[in-house]
């Protein structure tokens, strides 16, 4: 099946926002075997979106636009909808009513203009928004059935998957069953994971299983979609080729489908009625902002600090500078890691000191970054290089760190080598 995305609006024309809804609706497309032709981005103007919707309508199969239901002048969708259908726009008494009732649930007055937002071109097929007003609709345009989202971005990842993509496989005529498998992985790229990983589809000969890669530093995603004639074909095919994606990628997985890192980190933490402290450089605190909100969390996160160097990180846990003068190395992680562990009386700490290289902010530049777990039993810790820009050792750092205490907790090696380090000279590598 043809598809084509249109997404619509002068702020994404001229780049003022991101266009993140465009990769979204693709992903979640591709996740379910179905794949984007053409994308085409339009401003608010009448007549280039008149000529886009044509044009669509003449080689695409199905069509999903994104932008314009709102109720300001500039949203157009519905109007250029209805013209290039060659219908009216009428009043949808059903989504008028749904958008008073939205707006009197929050003791709000809808505003009179929000009426706009009700009015749909004739014979459309109403698209729920259970979470906002801007009414998604599907219309016949030409030769194709176009569908219409929001532009705001939680708004459209609920229609899209609740009520497009089902129409959407209903029309191309795919198996009914279908079933995306996903495993989260650090510490290994693409390129590595797709040779592990070759001819594990092939377990399924008849071409229902496809593998596919998306790379999102620092984590990679494999994907496994499966097909079958129902929910147990789909399972007994999807069996093998997962045993053997686990067994390649082995200790890399750390979490799986709509799992995280962190989640799996905390749970681990909560099945030992342990608790954590986390003291990390250069980080911006990403470790503790992405464990300390968690559902759970509060009898679990004793403590995060938050340090801009070395000496900060030393002087909150109670340790003197001046103690290391050889700066971040693994001594020093360890060192710190105890002391922040006695310091809050936590029964595990996490210690991620950073060393950024000196000089400007550049790719063949990077950081040392020297991690540790202490217990009142012992304390385990490993060093890293990785180069890379700021932001790229930042975000590492932050994955490395999580990951170690991942790997600790599931008595996994904490040091085992990944793709994204920086091989270095034996004499200094363990410094």
């Amino acid at each position: 099946m043809r598809i084509e995305v249109i997404c619509t609006g002068d702020e994404v024309l001229t780049g003022k926002i991101v266009n993140t809804n465009f990769s979204y609706i693709t992903q979640k497309l591709e996740d379910v075997g179905l794949s984007v032709r053409w994308e085409t981005t339009v401003g608010d103007d009448r007549e280039d979106l008149l000529l886009a919707f044509r044009l669509a309508g003449e080689r695409a199969d199905a069509v999903i636009v994104n932008g314009g239901l709102g109720p300001t002048v500039d949203d157009l969708s519905q109007e250029i909808a209805a013209k290039a259908a060659g219908v009216e726009l009428v009043l949808s008494e059903e989504w008028l009513s749904k958008m008073q009732e939205y707006f009197a649930r929050r003791s709000r007055v809808m505003p009179p203009n929000n009426t706009k937002q009700a009015m749909l071109p004739a014979g459309a097929e109403v698209l729920d928004n259970p979470i906002g007003t801007a009414c998604g609709f599907a219309v016949d345009i030409g030769k194709a059935r176009f569908f219409f989202t929001p532009g705001v971005p939680r708004e459209l990842r609920r229609m899209l998957e609740e009520q497009i993509i089902p129409r959407l496989l209903k029309k191309s005529g795919m198996q009914a069953a279908i079933f995306l498998k996903r495993f989260h992985s650090y510490g290994i790229g693409e390129s590595h994971a797709d040779a592990l990983l070759a001819g594990v589809a092939e377990l399924v000969p008849d071409g229902t299983v496809k593998l596919g890669f998306r790379a999102h530093y620092p984590q990679l995603e494999t994907k496994l979609t499966v097909r079958g004639r129902d929910m147990d074909d789909v399972r007994r095919k999807l069996a093998p080729v997962e045993q053997e994606v686990r067994k390649r990628l082995g200790n890399f997985i750390l979490a799986e489908d709509d799992h995280t890192l962190e989640g799996v980190v905390l749970e681990a933490l909560k099945s030992i009625s342990a608790t954590l402290t986390v003291v990390e450089m250069f980080t911006s605190g990403q470790i503790a902002a992405r464990s300390a909100h968690l559902p759970g969390a509060e009898r679990v996160f004793r403590r995060g600090i938050v340090a801009r160097d070395l000496g900060e990180a030393c002087g909150a846990v109670g340790i003197d500078p001046g103690s290391f003068p050889e700066g971040v190395t693994r001594e020093t992680a360890e060192a710190v890691a105890r002391a922040a562990r006695r310091y809050t009386g936590s029964t595990h700490a996490l210690a991620v000191l950073i060393e950024i290289d000196e000089g400007a902010d550049r790719l063949e530049f990077g950081g040392t970054i020297c991690i540790a777990i202490a217990t009142a039993e012992n304390v385990v810790s490993r060093r890293s290089r990785v180069v890379g820009g700021h932001d790229w050792v930042r975000l590492g750092a932050t994955e490395m760190g999580l990951d170690c205490l991942r790997r600790y907790l599931k008595g996994l090696p904490v040091h085992e080598r990944i793709d994204f380090e920086k091989i270095e000279d034996p004499v200094t590598r363990d410094r």
